[in-house]
């Protein structure tokens, strides 16, 4: 399993932009309102995901992985990169879901329902970016200290 790409992460926020704002185009009218709270939640897991990558980086780069008090075991390790993965994809998809919807608002933002939803659209598009920022973090803190002075295409010895 290899780093996560960003250009991979762009490729699915534009489709998930162009997707989204098809259906948007389609169903705006039985949307629920779109508040300022709508993408909060992806904040609170990008701010978790960014504190427990502080974490791992601190322990890596003290060597203190392994099994015994005080280190952090390899699984869990191996455990937070997956995490990190899936919520990268999560949050590219999510963020270019919500640039669809502002595709779709921003033109309209004279009319007083999409206008309305706007900074609640603006939110959650920055909280699901934060979640690729703090995704993208962990999946870097998890590298072991050889890895991340190697650069990309040398060979492994």
């Amino acid at each position: 399993m290899g780093p996560t790409r960003r250009r991979d992460l762009v490729f699915v926020a534009a489709a998930a932009a162009i997707v989204g704002y098809l259906l948007v185009v389609w169903l705006y009218r039985w949307f629920p309102p779109i508040t300022l709270w709508t993408g909060v939640s992806l904040l609170v897991v990008a701010g978790a995901e960014a504190g427990w990558g502080y974490v791992v980086r601190g322990r890596v780069r003290d060597g203190r992985i392994g099994v015994g008090a005080g280190r952090l075991h390899p699984l869990a390790v191996a455990r937070s990169v997956v995490t990190a993965k899936a919520s990268a994809w999560l949050g590219a998809l999510v963020f270019g879901w919500w640039l669809g919807v502002l595709g779709y608002l921003l033109p309209r933002r004279g009319i007083r329902i999409p206008h309305e939803d706007i900074p609640g659209s603006v939110v959650a598009a920055l909280c699901a970016l934060a979640l690729v920022a703090a995704a993208l973090w962990l999946e870097h803190c998890c590298k072991s200290p050889d890895e991340r002075e190697q650069p990309r295409d040398a060979a492994p010895e």
